[in-house]
């Protein structure tokens, strides 16, 4: 009896009060869905339901060897997905591409002018998006006046959509206007680089929901050290005693300023934690993107592709999980009511797409060693910038961390360029015996 009623009564319960009942559930969801550990699962349980399925056809068209016994119409497309075509692709090479020796027969002042446009754009590109990221997972929309307090907008996964819907269009566009290498990798591989590139964005945004802005700049700038590690586990590399070494005194740099910055906005100490959990999550997930694409780009490939092919996996694996959650058609309402919103989201896009195409640029014209110090001064700017706009407070061994962590950053590029600058009569000398 006693386990009869207690399968009943919750029936009863419904019956007699189900406007009570459906208020408890909703709101018990509404507490889950606050929680950014349960979010994390929703979001991956969404991309399983694309990974799975293609996973087991990939395995399904290699164990047949469809490649040697397949036809018909989706032979090409099958093809291009699991196969690729390795055996043509085509060299860098081969395409008519301006290098950077093409512009030093150009004069100074032409070269000047293009680094300035360069810098001008990165710096406005990442500089507004940084600020307008703050902007939009910190600060409520909606209220008139000082008392109220406005909506927030929670769900960084539409964010992280908005941005690479933009970016697959320009790519896309790139790619069908100017000429590009024959492709050759098989496309599910960007699948890979693009699964954790989301899942590093995600966590840059929900960041900022329990740090300061400062500190995940700062964080990025000491993954330095994981990128290290992750490279030798996934492409097996070998680093010089000398990027140990600034690597060291970038991680002594952000553990100055993160010990010594008050933490009066977050005094929880579980805020504290998950803001720590989710800034590691970032660190690992944006190392193994990096190191995936460098895999890639053995397949000759040009920067445009790369771009391409991981925002293409990435907008369908984060629309695929905003429709199963319903939150993309709740985020669009939230665009609706808000207009700000809209605009800010929409200008993040623009500056995102505009900013990897100002990348591919920079290194293009000037080289990866220029470019690396062009964003360092970006980091540094942001910093201050934050802290002007939104008025977070630095004290002065904070200060000296940060300046710790930018010197060691500077001493790598110095380093580096001196290798390489050594590297070039070697060669030369080489060539001529």
């Amino acid at each position: 009896m006693p386990s009869f009623s207690w399968r009943v009564w919750p029936a009863l319960l419904l019956l007699l009060f189900p406007s009570t009942v459906a208020a408890e559930e909703s709101s018990l969801l509404e507490g889950w869905q606050d929680v950014w550990f349960f979010r994390f699962l929703v979001n991956m349980l969404g991309y399983s339901t694309i990974i799975i399925p293609g996973y087991l056809l990939i395995s399904y068209f290699k164990r047949v060897n469809y490649l040697d016994t397949g036809s018909g119409i989706c032979f090409p497309v099958i093809k291009t997905c699991v196969f690729g075509s390795e055996a043509k692709a085509g060299l860098l090479d081969d395409v008519p591409v301006a290098t950077r020796n093409e512009g030093d027969s150009g004069s100074s002042l032409r070269q000047v002018i293009k680094l300035i446009f360069c810098a001008a754009g990165l710096q406005a590109s990442y500089l507004t998006w940084g600020v307008l990221q703050e902007r939009v997972m910190t600060r409520s929309y909606g209220a008139t006046t000082p008392e109220e307090e406005g909506e927030k907008f929670k769900d960084s996964q539409f964010l992280v959509f908005m941005n690479r819907i933009l970016a697959l269009t320009v790519s896309g566009l790139w790619c069908l206007l100017f000429k590009q290498p024959r492709h050759g990798a098989p496309m599910y591989k960007y699948s890979f680089a693009s699964l954790s590139n989301i899942m590093s964005s995600w966590c840059q945004y929900e960041a900022l929901k329990y740090i300061s802005f400062p500190t995940q700049v700062l964080a990025k700038a000491s993954k330095v050290i994981p990128v290290m590690l992750m490279g030798k586990i996934v492409s097996h590399k070998s680093y010089e005693y000398w990027e140990y070494f600034t690597a060291v005194l970038i991680s002594v740099g952000v553990s100055m300023f993160l010990l010594s910055s008050t933490s009066s906005k977050h005094p929880s100490t579980v805020t504290t934690f998950s803001g720590i959990v989710i800034l590691i999550g970032y660190i690992v997930f944006d190392s193994f993107t990096s190191n995936w694409q460098d895999n890639l780009f053995k397949h000759k490939m040009s920067s445009v592709q790369m771009m391409f092919g991981v925002n293409l996996f990435s907008c369908l694996f984060t629309v695929g999980s905003l429709l199963e959650q319903g939150a993309f058609f709740d985020s669009l309402a939230f665009m609706t009511r808000h207009s700000e919103f809209a605009f800010h989201a929409v200008l993040l896009s623009v500056c995102s797409a505009c900013g990897q195409l100002f990348i591919f640029y920079t290194i293009n014209q000037f080289g990866a060693a220029v470019f690396t110090i062009i964003m360092t001064l970006r980091q540094a700017i942001a910093i201050l910038l934050s802290c002007f706009l939104y008025g977070h407070a630095i004290t002065m061994v904070g200060g000296f961390g940060v300046a710790v962590v930018f010197l060691a950053l500077f001493l790598r590029v110095y380093a580096r360029s001196r290798m390489k600058s050594g590297r070039r009569p070697a060669q030369q000398l080489g060539q001529k015996v």
